[in-house]
């Protein structure tokens, strides 16, 4: 397959890995009617280290991804902030900051600040998620590689397009004015997909009847040209052969035994099949990768955002109609929904519509790195939930209900600054962290509280897990945190019940190698065991 190579890529190449985790604080005054530990989530900081931070609870849980990323146009003027820890990248960056048009090399800076969100995107995907990712003419071919290389050319489902403008702008010494955008689709793995569109049997109408019951007709010829033609479907049906250019869309002996069944009838001169009400079923087909004009425009999407929040000077946000399509098309009414370039909102108001629509339950996690993640990205949902007076819509004058848990990037889990007891996270956090960094196992929505006086917080079907810790330097420094003997040998027997090994986490213990390994212990000394993943 072949790769793209772009400058800076050896250097952000395994990037998202030594991004460290930082813990999510919630706001309590910036949060709307929060409801709990799985809220709907709207987070403020860096979308690199918010990606990181979800993982320990939600990774391979998000259903559907849509993200709007800069369209590197070279009018946006974004800054690359990622603190790759290399010295000459860091300078190449600074060199031009923000970077726009001016900079010629401002698609590898583009790709270099995607490569390792992309990949944190896919851990947070489930394994029959998928990922829409809005894009423009810029970085489109780009992206498609990028794509290719992360999560597989085979995953490719299809790239939709959106009309989002009516007519060609007016551009000095321009020749060709874009009107559409691009919704390029992927799926995690193989058992990903969107869903058909289906014809329920409901809406049919059989407006014929006989002996047999209700039915209606269906012509049964198809052209017989190009690689279409069949001469083996050009048999007699009720003593007619197809039309010129025709062919039948059966077979002869399928049509034998529909015909023996009086299946077939001559209608307007034409053969056509008789499908009774009794034996009708639901239909299936593919979705045009051309999207519907009830998707809206940019244009509807920024008079819809001004009726909501007044004049935001926000203009780019997207139509919600368009959102609520995608989703539709890839998720479910209690799947879970991430959008990490949230700008003005839109995903989190398109859950919320479709959830009073149908009675679901989506949830929506939106990351906004820029200052106006309070004041248009979260103030724009707080609206939705409770009420625009000023709405044309009815149901969106009174609320769409809802709520969620606003929250910040707190200070990163590392060695350094537990050791000086400066940032000590609580214990479900550490908990949570270190069993995603030593199995990979999100938690979901558990709490990973201690269950007994040696701190087991977790267990699967070969393991029992335990963290012998407080949030508390002085613990810390103290022996009641080294595990000790008399600890050891409970852990040992509490184990031995059901042949399971312990990981035990600690700041330190009083026990041989040896003695531990027959104890089936494997030790894990806090704070250094925070990087094993």
């Amino acid at each position: 397959m072949p790769t793209l190579e772009f400058k800076g890529k050896h250097h952000i190449y395994a990037h998202h890995l030594s991004v460290p985790y930082r813990q999510l604080q919630q706001d309590e005054s910036r949060s709307c009617n929060p409801s709990g530990k799985e809220d709907n989530l709207i987070i403020h900081g860096d979308n690199l280290h918010a990606l990181k931070a979800l993982l320990p609870r939600y990774a391979n849980r998000v259903k559907c991804i849509y993200i709007d990323p800069p369209y590197n146009t070279g009018n946006e003027g974004w800054i690359y902030s990622d603190n790759v820890n290399n010295p000459p990248m860091q300078e190449w960056f600074k060199e031009h900051s923000p970077v726009d048009n001016e900079d010629l090399e401002k698609h590898d800076k583009w790709l270099c600040m995607m490569w390792p969100r992309l990949h944190l995107l896919k851990e947070l995907l489930a394994e029959d998620g998928v990922i829409f990712i809005s894009i423009d003419d810029n970085e489109q071919h780009h992206l498609r590689m990028l794509m290719d290389e992360i999560f597989g050319e085979n995953n490719f489902i299809g790239t939709f397009l959106w009309k989002k403008k009516g007519t060609s702008t007016n551009t000095e010494g321009a020749t060709v004015s874009p009107v559409a955008d691009y919704q390029v689709c992927y799926r995690k793995s193989d058992v990903g997909s969107i869903t058909p569109r289906v014809t329920p049997k409901e809406t049919r109408k059989y407006p014929n009847q006989d002996e047999e019951g209700k039915y209606r007709m269906e012509i049964i010829e198809k052209k017989n040209t190009g690689t279409y033609a069949r001469k083996t479907m050009q048999f007699q049906i009720l003593g007619q052969y197809p039309r010129e250019g025709k062919r039948w869309q059966i077979g002869e002996k399928t049509a034998r035994k529909l015909e023996a069944n009086n299946r077939f009838i001559i209608h307007n001169g034409l053969v056509k099949k008789k499908i009774y009400d009794f034996e009708d079923k639901d239909t299936t087909s593919a979705h045009p990768t051309y999207l519907p004009e009830s998707c809206g425009s940019s244009d509807s999407a920024e008079k819809y955002l001004t009726n909501i929040l007044g004049d935001s000077g926000f203009e780019t946000s997207k139509p919600v109609d368009l959102v609520s399509y995608l989703l539709k098309l890839s998720s479910n009414s209690n799947d879970i929904i991430l959008d990490s370039f949230a700008g003005s909102g839109t995903t989190a108001h398109a859950v919320l519509a479709l959830n009073k629509e149908d009675g679901g339950n989506r949830k929506f996690i939106l990351i906004e790195c820029e200052d106006y993640a309070d004041t248009i990205t979260a103030e724009r949902v707080r609206r939705v939930i409770n009420g625009v007076e000023n709405a044309k819509d009815e149901t969106l004058q009174k609320g769409l209900g809802g709520s969620f848990a606003y929250c910040t990037l707190g200070e990163p889990l590392q060695i350094e600054t537990m050791l000086t007891g400066e940032a000590l996270p609580a214990y479900p956090t550490l908990a949570a962290h270190l069993l995603f960094a030593a199995t990979g196992t999100s938690i979901g929505e558990n709490t990973l509280d201690q269950k007994n006086d040696d701190g087991l917080f977790y267990s699967d079907d070969k393991n029992d897990y335990y963290l012998h810790y407080k949030p508390d330097i002085a613990f810390l420094h103290s022996e009641d945190a080294i595990l000790n003997k008399a600890q050891a040998v409970r852990i040992h027997e509490a184990g031995r019940k059901d042949g399971k090994k312990a990981i035990v986490y600690a700041a330190g213990n009083y026990i041989g190698q040896r003695e531990l390994t027959n104890l089936g212990i494997v030790f894990c000394q806090l704070p250094y065991a925070l990087h094993e993943r």
